[in-house]
């Protein structure tokens, strides 16, 4: 499979630890597999603006807190071992940057669809809808798995 006639070598995965976000890495894994190209699961953080005011009242960790998000994701994805074309990367920065930078050197983006934004009537929420509308590659966006039911897990 190739997009453009290119093969595809490099998809990057959006994770902020929704189970949307899980099965955006176990659909990637399942893309990537049979084309031999390597997932590299992003999660981001960044010091909020008033950052100076957190850490006046010890509020701190926000990098750590991040690495926790990113490596429970990959190990409920994968397991207590990832596969060998699986790479986490901790990024400092926005999620909407830091995936539509990504995708410069992507052959595809895959996020999922948290629904957590303001507007719960839109398919989209804002940082998938971000990265649908400027990424530099082919994005793919997963909803979050459904349930025996046939409803969605997500609130």
């Amino acid at each position: 499979m190739s997009i453009a006639g290119a093969p595809i070598a490099r998809i990057v995965v959006g994770v902020d630890g929704s189970e949307a976000s899980v099965e955006a890495l176990r659909q990637a894994q399942r893309m990537a597999v049979p084309l031999g190209a390597k997932v590299e699961a992003i999660a981001c953080w960044e010091y909020p603006q008033m950052y100076s005011g957190y850490a006046m009242m010890g509020v701190e960790g926000f990098e750590e807190g991040a690495r926790k998000v990113l490596d429970d994701a990959v190990a409920q994805a994968f397991g207590a071992e990832p596969p060998a074309n699986v790479s986490s990367t901790l990024v400092r920065n926005h999620p909407r940057e830091a995936l539509i930078d990504a995708s410069r050197d992507a052959d595809m983006i895959v996020v999922g669809r948290r629904g957590h934004g303001g507007f719960g009537g839109l398919l989209l929420g804002s940082v998938s809808s971000a990265i649908v509308a400027h990424a530099h590659c082919p994005v793919l966006v997963v909803h979050t798995p459904e349930t025996e039911t046939g409803s969605s897990r997500a609130s």
